[in-house]
């Protein structure tokens, strides 16, 4: 079976051509919304006690972003940059990442992205393996990574510093300018040559590589994934189409810019011309939505997964009554949402039984109305990708008033293939293709898809290209999923992560994983164990801001988290819901046993990658002990 949707045929080459369009037909609009990430003597704002203090938020029109954006692109040009040359950004997520990354394509270049994450040795091997000539520095942390790998970057000539100290700065064999140099040098370049700019969009091929994104990976080096002007041009069209954003929204971004999911939501927002509100401090969330009062906001499913357990965690702290109702009311929200879509399924119009309708206006106006405040109220939809969303999670904030539109894509596919419409929401489906997209099952059940995001291939990888592309175009996904009769995509594990017990048995761990995360509000990680084993076990961690308070309100007061979670109380309390999940499940899944880790899973150790997917092989290996002991005494042969 195959899903496709019809193709854009008439699309600008490159997000340049975007650009300068956007510019052209409304440059008095606001563009974007940055704040002060500074205070006046040029440290972090901030107060005593580590809170981040009010900020001041700025604003550009379209014709002032145009204006930095060609600085950028010029000053670039003056540096010796050529078309197809390679410029890297470290950095995270602000309205500078956009500017540079949009001047460096204005220039016919193509933009390298590190994640500001990244250790020493692993930046140093993408900027030498993408030949990267210049590196846009968040600010000497980022700059150091380069200094200290020096003797492996030859073609590192210059490093733009976005946050610069006093008095300048110098590195041994590299030129170190900060922002507003190169941005100046570009109005001197453009005095020279006014046009310089518009010629060098007018040259972009769309077939071009614009962007060299590295996968994060959950094993191995990074691959640079090739991403052309045409794919991400195609993105803005294609997100606009399948109206996940419209001309009118507010969207607050926050995701990295080094992710595709991120990257590709700036397209979208060019095409549409709608204002976005920038800033990626993911501690900053909570304090900046009243702020930002976004129409519009794209996750990943942890940040779902954490609101759902902060809003039963505080409800539970106000004591049993509060917590009764709250439960009540998320019950409600789940039955609303599914008898609404099941008779929008059946007849075309949503709507539930009466009697439904007036518990779920009665739990509006007790939860759900204090819900959609925290995300500023006026959030029209969400868009959640990059992992699986358990459906319980989805059918909550659909009944809560806040759709959450699940979507599939890869870095390979530059971003979002298919998607729900809010229109149209099948909850536990990733939804349909994107127009122009298509989608194919393979007869293993591998997912495989077609379009003009598809990646031109791996960077100095032609072996691994040819294994993921054959000769129709079609990309090997290493997903496992399956199509309805509507087109609906159904994401089911990842092919290599699908395990077989010693029993013979196969099981997709990430829906056990995403079940449990549906029935325990006090989880943050799991990752199920059990290929080659006779039975199914798992690592959890939990969410600290959510089982602390429970621990003080249990007599378990004044311990730290690894304490906490040592105790025979929390031991019985998660025992309580896995038993639960494995209700749900057939027998060769079930949890026989299970482990509180000590911590919680980090990018830092490296068992997450920047965009929190679990690196199943390094956690596996860092708690190998933990996962033998429970095995011991098994027949396991």
């Amino acid at each position: 079976m195959r899903s496709v949707q019809p193709l854009i045929e008439t699309r600008p080459p490159s997000v340049a051509h975007l650009f300068l369009d956007r510019v052209n037909a409304t440059p008095d609009a606001e563009a974007y919304r940055y704040p002060d990430r500074t205070g006046p003597d040029g440290t972090v704002a901030g107060d005593a006690d580590g809170t981040v203090a009010d900020e001041h938020w700025h604003t550009l029109t379209w014709a002032q972003t145009a204006q930095r954006v060609k600085a950028v692109a010029a000053g670039l040009m003056a540096l010796g940059i050529r078309p197809a040359d390679r410029v890297a950004i470290s950095s995270g997520t602000r309205v500078e990442w956009i500017t540079a990354d949009l001047g460096i394509m204005c220039a016919g270049a193509a933009t390298t992205t590190v994640y500001p994450t990244t250790n020493t040795d692993e930046t140093a091997f993408i900027l030498a393996d993408s030949g990267s000539r210049a590196l846009f520095a968040e600010d000497t942390e980022q700059l150091a990574k380069a200094v200290a790998s020096r003797d492996r970057l030859p073609e590192l000539t210059h490093v733009i510093l976005f946050d610069a100290p006093d008095g300048g700065i110098t590195a041994d064999g590299l030129t170190v300018l900060t922002l507003a140099e190169l941005e100046a040098l570009g109005s001197q370049h453009l005095a020279l040559d006014p046009g310089a700019v518009e010629a060098a969009v007018e040259a972009v091929d769309g077939d071009g590589l614009a962007t060299l994104v590295y996968t994060s990976g959950t094993t191995g080096r990074p691959k640079g994934v090739r991403l052309s002007h045409d794919g991400l041009a195609y993105q803005g069209l294609a997100q606009a189409e399948s109206a996940l954003i419209a001309a009118d929204d507010v969207q607050y971004l926050w995701l990295p810019l080094a992710h595709v999911f991120g990257k590709t939501l700036v397209s979208g927002q060019i095409h549409t011309g709608h204002t976005m509100a920038v800033d990626g401090r993911v501690d900053r969330i909570v304090h900046n939505l009243p702020l930002v009062r976004p129409t519009v906001m794209a996750a990943v499913p942890r940040i779902f997964e954490k609101v759902c357990n902060s809003a039963a965690g505080n409800a539970r702290a106000r004591g049993g009554i509060t917590y009764g109702i709250f439960r009540w009311a998320v019950d409600v929200a789940r039955s609303h949402a599914r008898a609404t879509e099941a008779r929008r399924l059946a007849t075309g119009r949503g709507g539930a039984p009466l009697g439904l309708r007036l518990q779920h206006a009665l739990a509006d106006r007790l939860v759900y109305a204090k819900i959609r405040a925290a995300f500023g109220g006026r959030l029209r939809r969400a868009v959640s990708g990059s992992a699986p969303l358990a459906p319980e999670i989805t059918y909550f904030f659909a009944g809560a008033g806040i759709p959450v539109l699940e979507g599939y894509g890869m870095t390979e596919t530059t971003g979002a293939v298919a998607v729900n419409r809010q229109h149209d929401m099948r909850i536990g489906t990733v939804g349909t293709a994107l127009p122009g997209s298509e989608i194919r099952i393979a007869e293993d059940g591998e997912v495989l898809l077609r379009g003009p995001g598809v990646m031109r291939g791996y960077h100095n990888l032609p072996d691994r290209t040819a294994e993921a592309l054959d000769a129709d175009g079609w990309l090997y996904t290493g997903d496992i999923g399956e199509l309805d009769a509507d087109g609906c995509l159904r994401i089911t594990d990842r092919k290599r992560d699908l395990f077989k017990t010693s029993g013979g048995k196969f099981v997709a761990p990430s829906e056990i994983e995403g079940r449990f995360k549906a029935v325990c509000p006090f989880v943050s990680n799991i990752l199920v164990i059990g290929e080659g084993r006779n039975y199914c076990t798992a690592l959890i961690t939990l969410d600290e801001s959510v089982i602390m308070p429970w621990a003080a309100e249990h007599g378990l007061a004044g311990g730290s988290y690894a304490d906490v979670v040592a105790t025979p109380e929390v031991r019985r309390l998660i025992d309580g819901f896995v038993r639960r999940l494995n209700g749900e499940l057939q027998r060769w899944q079930t949890v026989k046993k299970f482990t509180l880790l000590p911590r919680d899973l980090d990018v830092e150790h490296g068992e997450l990658t920047p965009s929190l997917k679990i690196k199943r092989p390094v956690v596996e290996r860092t708690y190998a002990a933990a996962v033998d002991g429970m095995y011991e005494g098994t027949n396991e042969w």
